[in-house]
C-alpha cells in the first residue's frame, strides 16, 4: 500500500476545492502518533474506493489551511465534495467509524 499523496496551502484549492468529486484529506503531522495509526486505514480505503481521491496535509507545514479549517487536534479528517467540508472525522477511529460517517460517499461497498 502507497503512501497518500501530499497536498499543499499552495495546492489545495485546485486539488480539493476545484475536484470534481469527493476528496479526503487526512490533517496530519509526522511526530503525531495516532495520525500514524489511521494512515494504513486511510491507503486502504483509498486502494478499495478509486472513485474518491484521498491525499494528507501537514499541517506543521500547511498552517493556512489548517486554520482555515479550525483544525485544532490531530489527526482530523475532512471529506470535501463541492468545494465544502461535508464531514469530519477528529481523533483515531476504526475503519469502521470512517465507513459509516462517510456511507453516502463510499456507495454500496461500505
Amino acid at each position: 500500500m502507497s503512501e497518500l499523496p501530499e497536498v499543499t496551502d499552495s495546492e489545495f484549492q485546485q486539488e480539493v476545492l476545484n475536484a470534481n468529486g469527493p476528496v479526503v484529506v487526512d490533517f496530519w503531522a509526522p511526530w503525531c502518533g495516532p495520525c500514524r495509526t489511521i494512515a494504513p486505514i486511510l491507503q486502504e480505503m483509498a486502494a478499495n474506493h478509486e472513485d474518491i481521491k484521498f491525499l494528507k496535509l501537514n499541517v506543521d507545514d500547511n498552517q493556512k489551511t489548517a486554520i482555515d479549517y479550525s483544525v485544532l487536534s490531530i489527526p482530523t479528517v475532512i471529506l470535501f465534495e463541492g468545494g465544502e467540508a461535508q464531514d469530519t472525522v477528529v481523533g483515531a477511529r476504526p475503519k469502521s467509524h470512517f465507513e459509516k460517517s462517510w456511507a453516502q460517499w463510499l456507495g454500496s461497498t461500505a
